[in-house]
C-alpha cells in the first residue's frame, strides 16, 4: 500500500462522491476539476488495493469494501474537524492558563499586584507566576511572558519593550549621618556599599552631573547581595549605600526610612522588557495578560517610557 496516496483530502473527495453518488456533482461542489475528483479516488483505491465505488454512467455506488472504508472516513475526518475546532476555540477562549516570570524584587513588590487584578478581571484564566532572576528559556521552560530588567539578545522570542527603570543612591538616614556628608561622588571612594554579585561591573558607579558629565567612582563593600529585596533591607538596616531602581525603595523614601544620596547625579537606566513565546501570541488569554501588564507596568513609580 503507497501510505502517501492516502490523505485526508483524498478521504474527503471519496465521501463526498459516496454521498453525492456522482463524480462531476463533487467536481462542482469543491471547484476542482472532474479529472483532479477522479485521479484522487483512483489513487485512494490504488493505495488501498481494493475497489470502492462501482461506476456506471449516470450514477457510483459503494462496493462492499468502500462502505466498509466510507464509515472509518467518515469517524477520522469527524476527529480531525473537532479537533481543529477545538484548537481554534482555545485560541479565541479566554480561559485556560498564562504561565508568567518575572524578576523577582519587581514580581514581589509591584507585578503580582498586577496579575491579581487581571484575575479578578479574568475569572476563568488561571496563572501560574515564577519569580527568578536568572535568565530563562521561555519555551524548555513552558512560560509565556516573561518580564526582564536589562538588555536582552533573545532574537527568537517576542519582544515588547516596556521602558526604562530609573536608578538612584540610597542609605538610611543614620548611615549617612555615621558616614556623611556625602556632597562630591568623589566622598563615596572609601564609604561601604551595598553590590549585587549578579550584576556586570558592580565594582564602579557612574554617576552623570546636571552638565552631562560622567564622574567614574570605585563601588566596594562586605556587604554582597543576590537579590534586590535583600539590597533594600541591608539598605534599611544601615548596612551601606547603594543604586537601586526607584520602584525598589520608593516607599521607603516617601517615609524616610532611605534618603537619595547625591540627588543631583543620575545613574544609567536600565531597560524593562517582555519577553513572550512567538508560538503563544495568537491565545487570547496570553495577548490579553500581555496588554494588562503592560498597561499596568508603565505606571509603577520609576519606570518611564
Amino acid at each position: 500500500m503507497e501510505q502517501s496516496l492516502i490523505s485526508l483530502e483524498r478521504m474527503r473527495t471519496f465521501v463526498r462522491i459516496a454521498e453525492r453518488g456522482n463524480l462531476a456533482a463533487v467536481a462542482r461542489e469543491t471547484g476542482a476539476g472532474q479529472s483532479t475528483i477522479t485521479r484522487h479516488l483512483r489513487e485512494l483505491e490504488e493505495a488501498l488495493g481494493v475497489s470502492l465505488l462501482t461506476r456506471t454512467t449516470r450514477r457510483t455506488a459503494l462496493t462492499d469494501e468502500g462502505t466498509h472504508y466510507y464509515a472509518h472516513c467518515v469517524q477520522i475526518l469527524s476527529l480531525v474537524e473537532q479537533a481543529s475546532q477545538e484548537m481554534r476555540d482555545t485560541r479565541q477562549a479566554t480561559a485556560g492558563t498564562v504561565r508568567i516570570s518575572c524578576t523577582g524584587a519587581l514580581g514581589v513588590l509591584h507585578v503580582s499586584r498586577l496579575v491579581y487584578a487581571f484575575q479578578d478581571q479574568n475569572p476563568g484564566i488561571r496563572v501560574a507566576f515564577g519569580l527568578t532572576d536568572e535568565r530563562i528559556d521561555l519555551v524548555r521552560d513552558g512560560v509565556d511572558i516573561a518580564v526582564r530588567l536589562g538588555p536582552l539578545s533573545d532574537c527568537a522570542m517576542k519582544l515588547r519593550t516596556l521602558g526604562e527603570s530609573k536608578r538612584l543612591l540610597v542609605a538610611s538616614p543614620d548611615w549617612l549621618q555615621r558616614n556623611g556628608p556625602v556632597r562630591r561622588p568623589e566622598d563615596l571612594s572609601d564609604l561601604e556599599g551595598v553590590r549585587m554579585s549578579r550584576v556586570q561591573g558592580s565594582d564602579q558607579l557612574v554617576l552623570q552631573d546636571a552638565t552631562g558629565r560622567n564622574h567614574i567612582v570605585p563601588f566596594h563593600g562586605r556587604m554582597t547581595v543576590d537579590h534586590g529585596l535583600a539590597a533594600r533591607d541591608a539598605f534599611l538596616a544601615g548596612r551601606g549605600y547603594g543604586p537601586a531602581h526607584r520602584w525598589l525603595v520608593e516607599d521607603c523614601l516617601r517615609d524616610g526610612r532611605l534618603v537619595p544620596v547625591l540627588p543631583d547625579y543620575t545613574l544609567p537606566s536600565v531597560p524593562l522588557s517582555m519577553l513572550i513565546a512567538p508560538e503563544r501570541t495568537n491565545l487570547t488569554r496570553v495577548r490579553l495578560c500581555v496588554d494588562f501588564l503592560a498597561e499596568g507596568i508603565i505606571r509603577i513609580p520609576g519606570i518611564h517610557r
